[in-house]
């Protein structure tokens, strides 16, 4: 193994312990960690240093650790590593080594009291846990928020990538130009009030053009155990904290950074757009509009790939999954 650098202190490969055996679905109550939700695959643990504390960041690692082949898979910001589970089997089955990480702050990961979130700093993280694995060379996947992590990897670390893979990321627009600052009691105070109920109206609308399944359903179940839990007012925290990058970081900047080859999958009928209910006055773009915004980040990625997914949204990989996969395939063996 590689050496790291002093601050980190140990890439721990202890398993995180499961049950067996979850509550019943009208009788969810998980802590701030999901200790009792059970993840797909293997969870593990790397521990390091970062802002004066020690943290650990859960991930799955799965596949042959001697492939040469490996592919980081990062999650959005209302889901953690849990829902890439047929993703990854379809890479494991490939001959991928997958590597999939909670963020800090997110899913089974470390919830600090108080941490300064910048997507540099995620990337950093994630840099960290894969020289911890000794992996020198991936290609990275980012959904939704993890574009934005995934981009910003690829501008700051791009000697350790063959390829970005980019679904339906947000930050295709610089969000502060065209919305109010918020301080972040804004966020929280929205996070304590948040209802499964809520979060299932978001979704529906923006990702699934009104429509719900139970496959949908299943991805709010780590929100309803927490809620339920004793610990949702340090969830609610970070999750408040997690917006300051979203909305102080422009990535569009970071677009034009990036020589890694690049591949866009976007579903066009997505319509998320973070701050539209608080543009500043006088605005009148329409936030959220990606069947443009993919167009506009291709044309800013030097010999990027758009693959468009007419009719699908802001989770294709769950609406249609083979009409991802196609593309997705397409973009891997390129």
């Amino acid at each position: 193994m590689k050496s790291l650098p002093l601050f980190v202190f140990a890439a721990s490969l202890a398993t995180v312990t499961l049950c067996s055996a979850e509550p019943s679905s009208s009788n969810l109550s998980y802590d701030k960690e999901l200790s009792e939700f059970a993840y797909p695959f293997e969870v593990e643990t790397f521990e390091f240093e970062s802002q004066r504390q020690r943290l650990e960041m859960r991930y799955m690692d799965i596949g042959e650790e001697s492939s040469d082949r490996v592919v980081v898979l990062l999650h959005g910001k209302n889901f953690s590593g849990y829902y890439w589970e047929r993703v990854a089997n379809d890479l494991q089955e490939q001959g991928f080594r997958v590597i999939i990480p909670d963020q800090i702050g997110f899913g089974k990961s470390s919830k600090p009291e108080a941490y300064q979130y910048s997507f540099r700093q995620l990337a950093l993280n994630t840099k960290l846990l894969l020289e911890s694995l000794d992996v020198e060379k991936t290609c990275l996947v980012g959904h939704s928020m993890g574009g934005m992590i995934a981009t910003t990897f690829a501008a700051d670390f791009p000697g350790m990538l063959d390829k970005l893979i980019l679904v339906n990321p947000i930050g295709l627009e610089s969000y502060a130009k065209y919305v109010d600052f918020k301080d972040t009691n804004f966020f929280y105070e929205n996070e304590l009030n948040k209802t499964v109920e809520k979060a299932r109206d978001y979704q529906k609308k923006n990702y699934y053009d009104g429509n719900w399944s139970d496959a949908y359903e299943e991805l709010l179940k780590p929100l309803k155990g927490q809620l339920a839990g004793d610990d949702w007012e340090i969830v609610a925290w970070n999750n408040a904290l997690t917006y300051g990058p979203i909305f102080s970081e422009s990535v569009v900047e970071r677009f034009p950074l990036i020589k890694t080859p690049t591949y866009l999958i976007i579903g066009t009928r997505d319509t998320t757009g973070p701050g539209r209910d608080w543009k500043k006055e006088g605005v009148t773009r329409k936030l959220g509009d990606y069947s443009q915004l993919g167009k506009q980040a291709q044309s800013l990625i030097e010999g990027s790939q758009l693959f468009e997914l007419e009719g699908l949204g802001h989770m294709p990989q769950y609406e249609d999954y083979a009409a991802f996969k196609e593309v997705f395939d397409k973009a891997l063996e390129d």
